[in-house]
């Protein structure tokens, strides 16, 4: 018998339509802070990175920020963007048909984002008792995508080896950390014209699709195995 695959999600962008609303949250705050950014910069060049990397990045271009002021900025960024995931967000399409179909997997959240805004949002479109408590923040485990560190933290406290975990990630950054991890992985890539699916991954452009390539993948997986 085949050893089980567990399916690691990442959140923001692959099950909650979230970008759209943290790139205006953040927009909005990077720019009173004298750090000039706008909503569509986000969805541009960086989507999925961690929000001190955005601030280093623009800080190298226009100068540094008081960290104080910037750190007040943050708090209230978050404390407005948690508002709007609980009463604007929606699932993407396609995510709760998805996850419904692949329930008999052992799942888990891996997300940049911090854990409590990865538990908003979940809850605002009904998907928490889909993972429970198997959610996994770079802030709760100090490392960050595009470091594979937090996609081997989530299957070690899953109790997989990487190689026993499919991960789904529709940030480049993410499909970067979950390769180097040396998991296999699937890239929804809802922007094909202009995102390019790193070399390694299997591409898909809607969540509907996800069940059938996972069994796909099973499928392959078991006969490597049979043969082995």
């Amino acid at each position: 018998m085949s050893r089980p695959l567990c399916l690691l999600f990442d959140c923001d962008g692959t099950l909650v339509d979230s970008e759209p609303l943290l790139a205006t949250e953040m927009a909005t705050s990077l720019t009173a802070a004298g750090l000039p950014f706008r909503a569509e910069d986000y969805m541009g060049g960086f989507r999925g990175a961690r929000f001190r990397h955005i601030v280093a990045e623009l800080e190298a271009q226009y100068g540094k920020v008081d960290p104080d002021h910037l750190e007040s900025l943050e708090t209230t960024m978050r404390a407005n963007l948690n508002h709007r995931l609980a009463t604007d967000l929606v699932p993407i399409a396609g995510a709760p048909e998805a996850l419904a179909a692949l329930s008999s997997f052992p799942m888990g959240v891996v997300s940049n984002g911090p854990e409590n805004k990865v538990r908003t949002s979940l809850n605002t479109v009904g998907l928490s008792e889909t993972f429970g408590n198997s959610l996994f923040s770079g802030y709760t485990a100090n490392c960050w995508k595009p470091d594979p560190c937090l996609y081997l933290h989530a299957a070690s406290i899953m109790g997989f080896a990487a190689e026993d975990c499919i991960a789904i990630d529709d940030a480049i950054v993410g499909v970067q950390a979950a390769l180097a991890a040396g998991m296999t992985v699937v890239h929804l890539n809802r922007f094909p014209d202009a995102e390019e699916t790193p070399e390694g991954a299997h591409m898909i452009t809607s969540m509907y699709q996800l069940p059938t390539v996972i069994g796909r993948l099973r499928k392959e997986r078991e006969r490597r195995v049979a043969h082995a």
